[in-house]
């Protein structure tokens, strides 16, 4: 790899479905990597945009934060051009099979797994709560934590639909990004970062 580490962000939109609703979503795409190599973190909805922002890097993976189709829907066909793995939490396959039932995750996500490029590298931490096979994945080089649905500018993430629970994820998220610095940055699934330290007190409530 080359070049410093760098966070890219591009907001794609489309439709989440789940338990017969549909709903307009905007979601963030984080690219994280150098000028050489990168990691994409959630491929939603539009694989032209996700392949456009790698740009010419060979890219590592595609990991997903959980399978809830609006941050998977884009991933095979990203995949496709890119030859990159989809890496997914095996909790979260029921929901994975929803939206793509003839396409299988390529690699398993652990809690504790690293995921190393250049200078950085990617902590999985394992967050149930919003769905069983959430994670987050911290960037201590660059002081942050892409949280997915787990965390949000305002509170955790939604635990009213199938496969989601409330004290699972408030529990997630006091052991797993409450402990990390104040000063962390929550880089999230939808919407505007945020602050471990910002967070922290409505969590503690």
């Amino acid at each position: 790899m080359s070049g410093a580490l760098r966070i890219d962000r591009t907001v794609t939109s489309g439709v989440f479905a789940l338990d017969g609703g549909e709903w307009q979503v905007d979601n963030n795409v984080w690219v994280v990597g150098d000028d050489t190599d990168a990691y994409v973190i959630d491929a939603a909805h539009d694989a032209d945009a996700v392949v456009a922002a790698v740009g010419g890097r060979r890219l590592l993976g595609i990991i997903c934060t959980h399978a809830h189709n609006d941050h998977i829907d884009a991933a095979p066909a990203v995949a496709d051009r890119t030859g990159a793995p989809i890496l997914l939490h095996p909790d979260d396959e029921v929901l994975w099979r929803m939206t793509h039932p003839e396409r299988k995750p390529d690699l398993p996500l652990a809690d504790g797994d690293q995921l190393a490029m250049g200078d950085g590298v990617l902590e999985v931490l394992h967050t149930p709560g919003h769905s069983p096979g959430a994670v987050c994945l911290r960037l201590a080089t660059l002081n942050t934590v892409f949280s997915g649905d787990t965390l949000f500018r305002g509170g955790p993430g939604a635990t009213g639909r199938s496969y989601s629970d409330h004290p699972t994820i408030i529990e997630s998220i006091r052991t797993k990004l409450l402990t990390l610095p104040g000063d962390t940055v929550v880089r999230t699934g939808h919407g505007d970062s945020t602050t471990v330290a910002a967070e922290a007190p409505g969590i503690l409530a």
